[in-house]
Order: C-alpha cells, then sequence, then structure tokens
C-alpha cells in the first residue's frame, strides 16, 4: 500500500484536549500547536472531541469513548468554529489532525438508540442494547447490519469532507470486520485519497487493504519486561524479527513508551520503565518500520497517570531535558533516510555481540542514509566487545552533535541504560 507521503518520516502526537491546558478546550490546544510543531511532531491524533453520554456516565467527565453523537463537538470542548479554527492552524504549520473513531460502539444515550431501527444495536432477550466487555457507558453496535456500515461510514465522511481531517485512529479495530475497513478505506480514498488509518490492534488481516498502521502491543510490552528486569534482551529482539516477518514490508507500527491507556490504567511512563526510559525511547524512533507516538505530558517528562473520567489538567509546564531528548529525537527521524518507512524493504542489521542477553548493536541504511545505535538495555554495566566490519569509519553523534570515530573492534564498559546513535 502506498501511504501519504508526510507519514514515511512523521512523527504522531496524541493530544488529550481535556488535560492538555488549564482551559481543557480546542481553542486553548490550537494555542500549543506551534510549540509542537517547533518539537517536531507532523500529526495530531485528536482523542475522541464528540458528545460524551450521560446514561451510566463513569466519573463526572465521562469516558472520550462513550460517544453519543458521531457528528457533533463535546461543548466542553468548544464548537465546531473552534474545532476548525484548530485543523486550520494545524495544516498551516504543516501539520496533520486525525480524529479518534469509535466504531463499535457509542454510550447508552446515543442518537443512534432512539433514531435507528432497534437491529442497529446487538440486544439481550429483553431488547435492552447488549454492553460490550466491562463497558457498562456504552451500547454494541450490530455489524450484522449493512446500514450501520453505512451510518459510520457516513458520518466519518461528514468529518473528511466538511471538516476537512486527515486520517482516523480508529479505536479497537479489531472489533469489528475487517471487510467494513476495507469498505471504509475505499470510501474515503474516493474523497481523499491520502487518507490515513491508524488501527488500534495488532491483527495479521489489519493490511489487507485496510490500514496504513497498526499498534506495536507486543513490542511494548517486551520493552516493558526488559526494563522491569522480567526477561532480558533476546525477548526483546525475537519480537522485533517476528514483526518483521509477520508484517507487510511496508507497513507501519506505532511505538511508543505511553498511550491514554497505558498512562491512566498502568501508570505514567516512569512507573513502567524507570530508569531504562531513555533508552526505550530511542528504540521507539530507530526501529523498523516504527511510527512513534508522543502522549500528552510527555514531552515536558510529566509524571503523572491522568484521571481518565475526570477533569485533571496538567500544570503549566517548562521546556526540561525531555523536550530536548524528544526534540532530537524527531528531528533524527525527519533527517534519515534510513529511518524512515520502507517501502520496498526492511533495513535492520543487527551487528553481532558478545552480550546480546543485554545489548543491541544494530544498523539502519537506505541509499547511503546510515543510522548506528549502540544500547545496553539492562540495569547493569556491561562490557561490550563487537566487531563493526564495513560498519566502521567516522560519525556523528546524534545527540551530542560531535565527531564519533567508530572503530573496526569496539570494547569497553557500557553503563547501564546507556546508547549512542551515530549518523552518517
Amino acid at each position: 500500500m502506498k501511504h501519504p507521503q508526510w507519514s514515511y518520516s512523521a512523527v504522531l502526537y496524541e493530544m488529550n484536549v481535556r488535560q492538555l491546558t488549564a482551559e481543557g478546550t480546542l481553542a486553548a490546544a490550537a494555542e500549543q500547536l506551534p510549540r509542537l510543531k517547533n518539537l517536531g511532531i507532523d500529526c495530531i491524533w485528536l482523542m475522541p472531541i464528540y458528545p460524551i453520554g450521560v446514561l451510566k456516565r463513569k466519573g463526572s467527565e465521562g469516558s472520550y469513548y462513550s460517544v453519543a453523537d458521531y457528528c457533533d463537538i463535546n461543548p466542553a470542548f468548544g464548537t465546531f468554529a473552534d474545532f476548525d479554527a484548530f485543523v486550520t492552524k494545524a495544516h498551516s504549520l504543516g501539520m496533520k489532525v486525525i480524529l479518534d473513531w469509535v466504531a463499535n460502539h457509542t454510550s447508552r444515550d446515543a442518537k443512534w438508540l432512539t433514531e435507528k431501527p432497534l437491529d442497529w444495536y446487538k440486544r439481550d432477550e429483553n431488547g435492552e442494547a447488549l454492553v460490550p466487555w466491562d463497558w457498562s457507558d456504552t451500547a454494541q453496535l450490530n455489524y450484522d447490519n449493512q446500514a450501520v456500515w453505512q451510518g459510520q461510514i457516513d458520518a466519518m465522511r461528514f468529518w473528511v469532507t466538511e471538516h476537512n481531517i486527515d486520517g482516523f485512529r480508529c479505536d479497537m479495530a479489531m472489533l469489528t470486520p475487517i471487510e467494513f475497513w476495507q469498505v471504509v478505506r475505499f470510501s474515503l480514498g474516493q474523497i481523499k485519497p491520502d487518507i490515513f488509518l491508524l488501527a488500534e490492534a495488532e491483527e495479521d488481516n489489519l493490511f489487507q487493504n485496510a490500514f496504513n498502521a497498526c499498534y506495536s502491543w507486543r513490542l511494548h510490552h517486551a520493552m516493558c519486561d526488559v526494563a522491569q528486569d522480567k526477561s532480558r534482551v533476546w525477548t526483546l529482539r525475537d519480537t522485533i524479527h517476528a514483526d518483521i516477518k509477520r508484517f507487510p514490508k511496508w507497513s507501519m507500527r506505532m511505538t511508543f513508551t505511553s498511550n491514554h491507556d497505558e498512562n491512566s490504567w498502568s501508570g505514567s511512563e516512569f512507573t513502567r520503565f524507570g530508569t531504562a526510559l531513555d533508552a526505550m525511547s530511542v528504540l521507539t524512533f530507530t526501529l523498523p518500520n516504527a511510527l512513534p507516538l508522543i502522549y500528552t505530558g510527555q514531552e515536558y517528562g510529566y509524571d503523572h497517570s491522568f484521571n481518565f473520567f475526570e477533569r485533571d489538567p496538567m500544570p503549566e509546564q517548562q521546556d526540561n531535558r525531555y523536550t530536548e531528548l524528544y526534540r532530537k529525537l524527531c528531528e533524527l527521524r525527519h533527517n534519515h533516510k534510513a529511518l524512515h518507512i520502507a517501502q520496498q524493504s526492511c533495513n535492520f542489521i543487527e551487528i553481532d555481540n558478545n552480550a546480546p542477553d543485554c545489548l543491541m548493536t544494530f544498523v539502519r541504511e537506505v541509499e547511503g542514509d546510515r543510522v548506528v545505535v549502540i544500547a545496553n538495555l539492562s540495569p547493569y554495566t556491561v562490557f561490550g566487545d563487537f566487531h563493526t566490519g564495513i560498519y566502521a569509519g567516522e560519525y556523528t553523534d546524534a545527540m551530542t552533535g560531535k565527531p564519533t570515530t567508530l572503530y573496526e573492534h569496539m570494547w569497553g564498559d557500557i553503563t547501564p541504560w546507556s546508547y549512542k546513535i551515530l549518523v552518517k
């Protein structure tokens, strides 16, 4: 599949409008766009901005994913004029905007429950709309009914044609038929040929004329296990190679150390990664087929687990070392074709080392552009010993900008969770 041109080197930012600013509005969020552009963000993924159901609402604000009306704006966030101004400003800065789309279910008091025929929802023996999983504030749509497919597509077309968005992050995409997403791809592609679709899923069939990108849950969990000393680096390496074999060479896999689910339900990235965080963040930008994600607050190292169902705004922050780390990683991704999504083949060459349970040493190279990563992914000081062979030579350290020599034979102590990124 050919992706939108902007996406091959893109960095995503998941924007939690409710928590990003003191105001918690789209207008206030729009004021943050220039700094995100300066950070190196290419695409804003907006968490759901639709009205939230009241019936069986969780907390005082409710779940973003309990949608009452697919074609309206949550009044707490602002108006259509505010939304359009947000999109216009993002586009003027050269950034794309994708919406979070919740196709599997609605709220339990959604417009569709009263306006559409009964068979638009799955129902129990009493005629009540079924609750998917344990999401008691939602109602399960019925994808055995083709009218539901068309209703979803019409609503998605509304945002593309009337409000000029660039794509969708599709919530729990594996819960709806892949054939539905294939029709979505075709229908929206008739309007916007470079529509971008990201699946919150990791199934084998997602790239069959449906999605541009999927989640990398297995990789994320493998990174967490290594960071928490539950497994060693060979488990992470096996996961990387398994994914390379499993998915098409041109596929995109969103890589992350945090997102709204992980942050709210498993703790901040500091809770999950501890002192391994910087090194694991580097992997999300340098592994093959990576589509890196930064979640609200990560650009400041904001160590907080947002309350999912309440207003819990991030205090005003100042740029710090985390800001600089992400800025450099974004710049690295943009400036080096070796790290872009491969259209034909995966460029990932490992350099054998003496401590494969702790060290990852690999090369990404395309058309003369080369990136070398040397990382100690362990809590131990490791004596590293490896031969670089044809990759020996003069480089620039991507993080310091200083010239560095990569000798044919490298050896010496490598401190815990340290890394080098060398570019040529």
